[in-house]
């Protein structure tokens, strides 16, 4: 069994998890040429809560876990309690100093643990991540962001677009890095509730998402040095969001 992922096994621990906890869910693994009832009702409840299923043989699922009596089921779930957007939004007193990282589709544990250890150390409000392309909470995760992922909030949305413009509706400014801006980050604006988009590692951030910032910024650089980790942009972004509202209280 791989240390990187935690796994439950067997179709009763999936029923129970399914029906009482489905956001731990990540994906769910089903043995090729698996039939029945019961394999029906697991896609179904997955589908009705947009969990990803895989068919892999019977070999790929005694990788996954040491469960001999797998009853050719396995799901790799996450080790937090993710929030729900809709939740935290009505519990949060959303004010100038609230900040969110948005993060759109960071597929790197490292980065990802990384990210959330900076962004609790400044002082973030909460993470948001989409629930698909995205590195889910593992043991690489907790380990880079060393023990911080269990501090601060991480809030799942189905659509990362949707969330952003239901933030909108709350009162948050979108902030968005991108190269070339030509504001730089050191000129944000402080006195409104805040959540930046942090691209992926690849692509940066897609071409909607970013359609949908009020706020466009870039991080200077000089050498010719095109762009940053995304890890470090958070961290930069993050703690001048911090060093901004220290000098402005």
């Amino acid at each position: 069994m791989s240390d990187e992922h935690n796994y439950i096994a067997g179709k009763n621990p999936l029923f129970e998890t399914l029906e009482q906890r489905p956001g731990e869910i990540e994906k769910i693994f089903l043995r090729d040429g698996l039939r029945g009832r019961d394999v029906g009702r697991i896609q179904e409840l997955a589908s009705s809560h947009r969990i990803p299923v895989s068919r892999v043989p019977a070999a790929r699922l005694r990788e996954l876990t040491d469960e001999r009596q797998d009853q050719g089921v396995v799901a790799l779930v996450s080790p937090i309690h993710y929030l729900d957007l809709h939740d935290w939004l009505d519990e949060a007193d959303v004010s100038a100093n609230t900040s969110l990282l948005l993060l759109d589709e960071i597929e790197d544990p490292h980065n990802f643990g990384a990210i959330l250890r900076s962004a609790a150390a400044a002082g973030i409000t909460a993470v948001v991540v989409p629930k698909h392309r995205q590195a889910p909470v593992t043991s690489t995760v907790f380990k880079t962001s060393a023990g911080t992922a269990g501090r601060i909030p991480i809030i799942r949305a189905g659509n990362l677009n949707q969330a952003i413009l239901e933030l909108k509706e709350q009162g948050f400014w979108i902030a968005g890095l991108q190269a070339g801006s030509a504001t730089p980050l050191w000129e944000m604006d402080v006195t409104v509730p805040l959540a930046f988009v942090i691209g992926s590692e690849g692509s940066g951030i897609r071409k909607k998402t970013l359609e949908h910032c009020d706020f466009h910024y870039a991080i200077p650089m000089h050498h010719g040095v095109e762009s940053l980790n995304a890890s470090v942009s958070a961290a930069l972004v993050s703690y001048e969001w911090r060093r901004k509202q220290d000098t402005t209280t």
